[in-house]
This record gives C-alpha cells, structure tokens and sequence, in this order.
C-alpha cells in the first residue's frame, strides 16, 4: 500500500508540474468585465475537453493547460455571439483578453461541445460528462467532482457547504427529495446534468419573502436514452459462509409519471437504511412552529433502544424494499408517494469500563450481548394542486409503522448477570394540509394545519440474580424469596397534537415587506406505566413503593397561541429582518387525583441580518430567544425503569427552560479559482433548563471493606436547575482546488458546560471535542485518481474530580482508477490510533476493495469485492453523560468477500 501511494503520489506532482497557466479577462463592446462568462479548452489533437473557466466579477479567467500543445479556445456569454480561437502553449504561462459582440446571427448555431457548468441567475448547471471518467456507479460518485459539491459520509449532499434540502429527478421528487437514498441509488451513467437550485423555496410564491438563503435544491436531469423507457441495474451476488447480496433498482421516467424501485438484500454488514436515516425521514411535512420561539417537541421511544453503529457489529442481516412515484393527471395536479420497509436481525457484543462521576461509586466493568429484531414501515401519500400561479393546495398523509425487539444477555462486575428484554410496536400518523394564496403583487396568504396521532407501547423486562447489591429493593416491596429478581414494566403514551398558522405578507415594494403570523399549537397526551414482578410460578405480582407510586396514570394538555410580526427590509448589500413573537401559554397535567395548571404570556424576538458581498459570498448572522418545553414523559410522578440499575420518577412542577440562541455564518464560492470556505459559529444559552437530580443508593461494606459506598443504582428525578447551560460550537472548512489536485482543511469543536445535583452535590460537567479533517484528492480523466487524508479527534470530559481525554488519530488513503477500457479498480484504506492520556487502548485498519469489468456498452458487470480484507475484529468508542465517561471495545464482522453480477437494463 505504501509504494502504491508513493508511485501516485510522484505521478500527482509530475502531472501539476507539466502544465502552464492561460489567463486573461472577457469584456464586451463596450469594455466592461464580463462576470460569469465561459471559456473552455479543446484539445485539437483529441477533441476531448481538457480545461474550463469562468469569469469573476473581474472578467479574469485562468485555465490550467498542457505545456507544447494546440487548443481550441471558445468563449460564450448569454446573449453575445461566441469567439472561436486557438493558442499554441510552449514552456511560459500565456495571456490573452477577449472582447465579445452582440449576436446579430438569426440562425441556430450548432455546438460541438457541451460547456461544463453554465449559470444563469441562482441556478448553477453542472454537465456531468465533462466531469467523468468512466469510474463512477452512483450519483454520489458525479456529485463528488462537482465544483464546490460534496457528499458527506451520511450521502447528505453539500453545495458551497450548505446541506441540500431536496433531491428532484426531471423536477419530480425522489422519495420525498431524500438525498442519501439518491446518491446511494441513482445510476451514474443515467445523469446528463446536475441542476443547483440556490435561494429556492418549495413553495414559489414565497420565494424572497424570508430568508432562502440557506435553501439548496438539486434537479437531476436524465439523458435522452433513459426517458420514456425503464432503466437500472440488477445486482445479484455470493460468497464464503453462505454471505450474499441481491439489489435490485430499477428506474422510470415520462413528462407524466415515475417510477422509482430499490431493493437491497445482504448479510455482509451493508445498510442501506440506517437508524439516522430512519429519525431523518419525517415525511417532508414542514414544521409550524418555526420562526416562532416555541420549542415543544414530542419526545418518541421508537427504536430508541437500537445502538446500531452504521456497519459495524458482529453481524447484520438486512432487508430493504422502497417504492416511490409521480403522476400527474394534468398540468394542474400532481399525486406522490412513496412505501419504504426496513428489516433487520442484528448482533452485537460490547465490553466496557465505566467511570462513575461520584468517587465514592467503584467503577464497574460490563460485558453485553445483544439480539435486535427491526421491522420499519414508511407510507407517504402526497397531492398538490396548482391551478393558476396565485393558488396551491397541498396535502399530505405520513405514517409509521414497526415492530422492534431486544434482548441482552448483561454482566456487571457490581451486579452480576442481567438478562433484558425489551419490545414495543409504535404506530404514527401525520397529515398535513397547507393553502397558499396570492391576492395580487402585495397580499400574499399561507394557511397550515397538521395533525398528529402517536401510540407507543414500550415494554421492558429484567431478570437478575439475588444481589445484595441490587439495592431497589429498598426503593421497592419486591418478593425477595424468588430464584430471581424478575422485573417487567409496561407502558402506554398516546399523543394528539394539532398545530395551524397564518401567514400573511404585505409587500411593501421589492426591497421590503411585512409579515404578520397567527396560530397555535394544542396538544394532549395520555401516559400509563405499571411496574409488576414475574414470580417463579409465572404470575404477576403488582408492585408497591413505601414512598412512591408505581402505576402512572397521567394527562398533559399544553397549548400555545401566538401573534407575530416580522420586517424586512434590504439595504444596499444588507437585508435586515427583525421579528417579535407573542404567546399565551396553558399547561394542566392530571395524576394521582390532582390537577396543576399554569398559564404564562411571554414575548419572544428574533432577528436576522444578511450581508450579501456577492452572488456566491455571504455573511448572517441571526438571534433567537426561545422558549423550550418539555413532554409527559418528564411529568409523570411514578416511578418508571430506565433499565436494570436506574429508576426515575418526573415532577409534573416542571417549568419551561429559557435558551437564547445567536449564529453566525460565512460563505464564500469563488467558480474563478475554485475557492470554497464557510464557516458556523454557534452559541447556546439556556436558563432554568431541565436537569435531573440523582440518588445513588447505598450497599454494605462488607464486600470491599468500605463503610459505606454507592452502588450504580440510582433513583433519579428532574428539577429546573438555577444554573444555566451553555453550548459554544465551531465549524468550518477551506476547499481549494490547484488544476487537477483538490485540497481542503476543516474542522468542529464544540464546548458545552451543564450542571448535575448528585446525591445532593452540585456537578458541573463540561465536554469539550474536537474534530479535525485534511485531505488532498486529484480529479484526472485518463489517469488513476487518489485521495489521502488525515482525521484526527479529541474529547475531554471535566466531571468533578474526574478528568477523561482521549484521541483517535486517522490517516487514509482511497485509489480509484478506471483501465483498458473496461475494468474499475477502487479501494479505500484507513488506519486508527486510539489512546487515552495514558496509553494507546486500542490501534486497527480497515481495507475493503473492488474490481468490476464492463465491457463498453455490455449489459453485463463482474465484480468482486472485499470488506474488512485485513480482518480486524474490535473498534474503540468513548461517551459521557450525567453520571459517568464510559470506554467500550464493540465487535464486528470478520472479513467478506463476494462475487457479483450486475445486469444493466
């Protein structure tokens, strides 16, 4: 691997170092710069596009070219008829400007190229061709070489650092503009061209009313061979301890439906639907309450219990099968929706260290293994109705469906072996119906309604051995006289919530505008729980607490109407958006025979201010004051299990928290030299927030010779804390691109700082993590490309007395190279360093790799692939809550490899 990387490395540098610069700058008649004008270079020799640019606001452009070679150089501007030259390069740079006429032609000029990336107001269109080299498979692999265009390693695609809100195909929605599922799914070769959509709003007749800024939308185009006709590929393969893959996907698109069909079968570890993918995927039902200040999420258990880490465990069998389409009966109406299932049968085994905050609580090592069982369902139904440009009426249905199982065989040092079992079925229901109309050019409405219905069940057993130090049964009348301690708990939260708002604008003339918004918020929930003993004869034996109920019966009603009034305004290259909020706030909850209510008005502002340098460079900075609330889940009074060692009990007192919230962010996308920076800057404070305050329970001494120490079962229970949180965050990255060579640098921190009270002691607890990432690629058509890296983290838990840092240091190396016309070779390898301040705790490398052959314009791919090739067996990870810093080793899947075979439709 080293001399692979030394031998393109050297070809890299000798690659750069035979090209010389072409520069100059485009004008028109009348000697202005012209920004954004196109030129390119042709090769005479091969005909092959070798180099573009595009002007800045300078009319400068600089094209990287062969040294001893012919070009054809054209120059293009909308509206301006196109210069054809050509230059001759020798050993020196060249410079040369162009003056550009009006197009006085009548006749349709005929082009012979394709010019690769064309923009026209806040639309970038990027021809995928130019960009190619014959090595891709999926979209991400386009998106990647795309100026300014990232994919994150969640496929969340990044234009000029901002995260794309949508994914179009021919203008139509995939799976609700889901972009993961694109570039994890569409086929390479079916892209013509990658249309950005900047300052974009879903709904058009609120496009430039707030603040779009921060809104990107992608539109793929298809090539003409895939219109009209069913394209994709299907992928079937096998290997060693009967391993297998079979993926499916299958594609069709006409001006009047589509068609979309994944599928993916594996047992090698290949997740195409993830747990974050999962919480991700809302539907695309818009959220009401934004821009208001009222915070009132409803917490949700489903798979809360999945500790699945991406591909990562001792072994995964998934199953995956997604349906998404588009008709459209007539121009004024189209019908969407897409059906997603996800399975999977999961095993994981972990072994860990916990570092308890309190010192008098030893540490405890554990050691778990773990069956999951994950059954998910998605369903969308979408209309939208647009008979002229000054109506739209949208409506949406969403549900969620699953069924979820887990089981734990569990050994704790302090407590010995623990069976666990939990199970729930959530169901969900979501609809969503939004009208938009327009009076005329200065009275804009929008009317929103949605409506929830949730019901959750989770259950929860545990089984443990007779333990002295199992100190619940001092919290709980527990039947001691059994072979075990056989605990179960069952629970029901029922939501219904309703929120509507009215928007209307007043616009006051193209510089500014008025924005008035009414609505409200209302919200009911039900919460039951029992805890109850299993005896060895298999009855049921409720359960009593000497102090404390175990039966909740709980009902929360919370509502929230508000009146706002937002401002616009744009000055020069400021717009400035100031906003204040008023809200009427009700909350009654009923338990235990008794009612608490309180009711509160509160005034909430907001501003934004926007600072427009250019089309592509930006500053905002934006305040919010906020007013956070919390759940049922928080106020039932009865003692609930969290798992085998912690009990918690709500305080239906709780008072809502307080957070102000101030940002600032950079960006900057320079298409003359290929510059991309952006830059967050976050900082959260949050007053009278909600923390819990915990007791650990006392055991005997006997066993470690101590009087009187703490064991890891704790009775906790939550309070408004006097103390504020704080949370400060950074994130940036410089992207530069040199010719054929792309080189970034970036990096995230983050400070938080919260309060704890344990066992009557206050615990200040502060976090600070650190993440830093470089990376060098090259971007070559006819040549191997290689992209070398180094990532490197950092986290530090101040808890108390106790002090936790540990680092993980990681180089990587990925090679992808596309040879004899046929074959694509890729692989990517990376190495990890684990340690603590101490000492090195663990160090493993990963190398997985793949070759495929293709012959050109075959239907046929052969391909065979290797994951985890050097077979390594554990990875490191570290975490830190409110009561202790945890280490953990975790298994994972040994070395696979498989052999496939894709048939391209």
């Amino acid at each position: 691997m080293k001399n692979i990387l030394l031998l393109l490395l050297c070809f890299t540098a000798q690659t750069t170092i035979a090209q010389i610069e072409f520069e100059g700058v485009v004008k028109d008649s009348l000697g202005k710069p012209l920004e954004l004008a196109n030129v390119i270079a042709l090769n005479k020799a091969t005909n092959a596009l070798e180099s573009y640019g595009i002007t800045n606001n300078e009319g400068r452009f600089r094209l990287a070219l062969k040294k001893n070679t012919t070009y054809a150089i054209k120059v293009s501007f909308i509206g301006l008829a196109t210069i054809n030259d050509s230059i001759t390069t020798k050993e020196v740079a060249i410079k040369k400007d162009f003056i550009m006429q009006k197009d006085e032609s009548l006749d349709a000029v005929e082009l012979t190229y394709e010019m690769p990336v064309t923009i026209k107001g806040d639309t970038i269109v990027y021809n995928a061709d130019s960009f190619k080299n014959g090595s891709e498979k999926k979209l991400e692999d386009v998106i990647k070489k795309l100026p300014g265009m990232e994919v994150t390693d969640d496929g969340e695609i990044e234009v000029e650092g901002k995260t794309v809100t949508k994914v179009m195909v021919e203008g139509k929605d995939f799976f609700d503009g889901d972009s993961k599922l694109a570039t994890k799914n569409i086929p390479a070769d079916a892209v013509d061209k990658v249309e950005v959509l900047k300052n974009s709003n879903e709904v058009s007749q609120l496009k430039g009313l707030g603040n779009d800024q921060d809104n990107v939308m992608i539109n793929i185009k298809l090539k003409e061979g895939k219109k009209n006709f069913w394209f994709g590929e299907i992928t079937a393969g096998l290997g060693p301890d009967e391993r297998f893959i079979a993926n499916p996907r299958l594609f069709y698109y006409s001006p009047k439906y589509s068609v979309n069909i994944i599928t993916d079968f594996n047992n090698i570890g290949a997740i195409p639907f993830t747990r974050r993918d999962y919480f991700k995927f809302s539907g695309g039902l818009r959220s009401l309450g934004r821009n208001t200040g009222t915070n009132f999420n409803v917490a949700s258990s489903d798979i809360g219990f999945l500790t699945l880490r991406n591909n990562r465990a001792k072994s995964i069998d998934s199953k995956f099968g997604a349906a998404n389409f588009s008709y459209s009966p007539k121009k004024t109406w189209d019908i969407s929706g897409f059906a997603i299932y996800s399975g999977s049968r999961t095993e994981l085994e972990e072994n860990s260290i916990n570092n308890y905050i309190d010192e008098s609580t030893p540490d405890e090592i554990t050691r778990t293994n773990t069956r999951q069982k994950s059954d998910l369902g998605l369903f969308k139904l979408s209309s939208s109705y647009k008979p002229n440009a000054n109506n739209q009426l949208d409506y949406d249905v969403f549900t969620k469906v699953s069924q979820q199982t887990e089981t734990q065989d569990f050994f704790s040092s302090l407590l010995g072996d623990i069976d666990e079992r939990q199970s729930q079925n959530p169901f969900s229901f979501n609809q969503n119906l939004n009208y938009y109309y327009t009076h005329n050019d200065n009275h804009i409405f929008a009317l929103e309604a949605q409506h929830l219905w949730q019901d959750e069940d989770p259950f929860y057993n545990a089984r443990l051995a007779q333990s002295e130090q199992f100190r619940f049964t001092d919290v709980l009348d527990l039947n001691t006289t059994q072979s075990f301690l056989d605990i179960a708990q069952d629970k029901r939260v029922k939501t219904n919530k309703f929120d509507a708002r009215l928007d209307y604008w007043y616009v006051l003339n193209q510089k500014s505008n008025i924005n008035i918004t009414a609505g409200t918020t209302l919200s009911s929930q039900q919460f039951d729980s029992e805890i109850f003993q299993l005896l060895d004869s298999g009855s049921k034996l409720p359960l009593i607490a000497p102090q404390q109920d175990v039966i909740n019966d709980v009902t929360y009603n919370f509502s929230d109407t508000f009146l706002g009034l937002h401002y616009k305004i744009k000055s020069g290259k400021f717009t400035f958006t100031p906003g204040i909020t008023a809200h009427a706030y009700g909350i009654k909850n009923t338990q235990f025979g008794s009612k608490f209510k309180d009711t509160f008005t509160r005034f909430l502002p907001d501003a934004n201010i926007l600072v427009q340098f250019k089309d592509s460079e930006t500053l905002n900075f934006s305040y919010q004051m906020q007013t956070d609330f919390t759940d049922v889940n928080n106020l039932a009074e009865g003692l609930v299990f969290n798992n085998y060692n912690s009990l918690y009990r709500g305080n239906r007192t709780l008072e809502n928290a307080l957070s102000h919230n101030v940002n600032l962010s950079y960006f900057s996308f320079n298409l003359f030299n290929y510059t991309n920076i952006f830059a967050f800057v976050n900082y959260n404070k949050r007053i009278d927030p909600i923390r819990n305050r915990s007791q650990f329970l006392t055991i005997p001494g006997a066993n470690t010779g101590d009087p009187d120490i703490l064991s890891t079962n704790s009775v906790s229970t939550p309070f408004n804390s006097n103390f504020a949180d704080e949370t400060f965050s950074a994130n940036g990255r410089f992207e530069r691109t040199f010719g054929k060579i792309k080189a970034s640098v970036g990096g995230t921190l983050t400070l938080s700082k919260f309060n704890q009270e344990i066992n009557g002691n206050r615990n200040v607890n502060e976090s600070f993590t650190q993440a830093y990432r470089t990376r060098l690629s090259t971007n070559f058509r006819n040549a191997p490309n290689i992209e070398v890296g180094y990532n490197v983290s950092i986290n530090k838990y101040d808890q108390g007395m106790n002090t936790n840092r540990f680092v993980t240091s990681s180089p990587f190396v990925n090679v992808d190279a596309y040879f004899l016309k046929s074959y694509v070779f890729t692989a990517d390898y990376s190495y990890f360093n684990y340690k603590n301040e101490e000492r090195t705790i663990n160090s493993y490398d990963f190398l997985k790799a793949e070759l495929s052959y293709r012959k050109k314009d075959s239907k046929w791919e052969y391909t065979i692939s290797g994951t985890n090739l050097l077979n390594t067996t554990s990875l490191n990870q570290d975490n830190s809550n409110s009561f202790l810093t945890s280490t953990s080793e975790y298994f994972i899947q040994p070395r696979y490899l498989i052999f496939s075979l894709k048939y391209h439709l």
